[in-house]
């Protein structure tokens, strides 16, 4: 972080709910005059190198909120994590409709959405905002092969910022390289029709 060690008076951690930060560090350094800064760090674990991490997942209408979609879009993406019942016959899931089964002026409709505000919301997904906003990422694999890699945040959105905006195969959609999916799983409740943001954090061990 930048810091003379041998400045240091003290050094508080405390852990933080509800935040992209985890844990705020409280420096105090002793110089002249005693000086205190803080650091807001988020911790992702990981145990496989391969693994996918939620950053961040909400309901449709709370993004829409958040970055201004517009209703057309809005209305795509319910039909997209299940909130809405696909409007055709034959989708491979007979509860939602994957990005590449909606026609191809849809498609473009909700690529361009994301790609002209990317910077923004992948901002708010890696970074947030207000006072416990992330101003580093921690990443622990833990297992045999126990390391870690403490970066600022502004380096992490550059990276997950690289790569265009793209439907892949499987229907999902890739916003540099993180991934927009539905959420599923919690065992077929509502919640599984909310819509999640995933990055590999392992990734970041190599940049």
């Amino acid at each position: 972080m930048g810091y003379d060690i041998s400045k240091i008076r003290n050094i508080m951690a405390k852990i933080i709910h509800g935040y992209k930060s985890d844990i705020q560090v409280q420096v105090i350094i002793e110089f002249h005059s005693i000086v205190e800064s803080t650091q807001n760090i988020q911790v992702k674990l990981i145990s496989n190198p391969r693994g996918y991490n939620q950053i961040d997942k909400r309901w449709v209408d709370k993004y829409a909120e958040m970055w201004n979609i517009p209703k057309d879009i809005v209305s795509l993406l319910k039909y997209f994590t299940g909130e809405k019942s696909p409007y055709q016959a034959d989708t491979k899931d007979s509860r939602r409709m994957f990005l590449n089964e909606f026609p191809e002026t849809d498609q473009e409709k909700v690529i361009n959405f994301f790609n002209n505000h990317r910077n923004r919301i992948i901002s708010d997904l890696l970074k947030g905002n207000g006072e416990f906003s992330a101003q580093w990422m921690l990443v622990i694999q833990k297992g045999e092969k126990y390391r870690w890699v403490l970066l600022p945040i502004n380096t992490v959105i550059d990276y997950y910022n690289q790569g265009k905006v793209h439907i892949t195969p499987r229907g999902s959609l890739k916003l540099g390289k993180i991934t927009m999916q539905r959420k599923g799983g919690d065992g077929g409740r509502k919640t599984s029709n909310m819509l999640q943001f995933k990055i590999n954090p392992a990734e970041l061990f190599e940049i």
